[in-house]
């Protein structure tokens, strides 16, 4: 799709890299659709990205099926976040282009549980390791498997 918004530029796209186990990742949850990971950068509780498993740049990229799947997919991520956790709020958000502070020219959607404080981390903060992100996940999967299932 041709639009006015420019992406960024990179030689390889991190999230197809981690789909396809190229690079290691915490991947939550998987379906035809839409993969839900554990990002290393925890703005929030629980911070997730959701995306489209195929290859999309921007929001205006999908079509119609990916975009209802992943609504329901960034639903059952908060359901999760918010049972497991117990946060005061949760905080969805998305960009699309650089002039949005997209970063990896792949749509995704971050979910996170608000922090104590209130709100979401939004300066730089450190990238927690791959076996912080796997403790995450083994926290919130017995939700995500019961918001899945029935």
């Amino acid at each position: 799709m041709t639009t006015s918004i420019e992406i960024p530029e990179v030689k390889s796209c991190a999230f197809c890299d981690y789909l396809s186990g190229a690079r290691p990742f915490t991947i939550l949850s998987r379906d035809e659709l839409t993969a839900t990971l554990v990002t290393r950068e925890q703005r929030g509780v629980g911070h997730l990205l959701v995306v489209p498993v195929a290859h999309r740049p921007t929001l205006l990229d999908l079509d119609s099926a990916e975009a209802s799947a992943l609504m329901a997919s960034v639903m059952v991520a908060a359901r999760a976040i918010t049972d497991a956790y117990r946060p005061e709020g949760v905080a969805v958000w998305q960009n699309n282009g650089i002039a949005a502070h997209q970063t990896i020219p792949h749509v995704h959607f971050h979910v996170a549980g608000t922090l104590p404080q209130g709100g979401t981390e939004w300066d730089e903060v450190d990238e927690v390791s791959l076996d912080e992100t796997d403790h995450i996940a083994a926290k919130l999967r017995p939700f995500i498997e019961s918001s899945t299932q029935g």
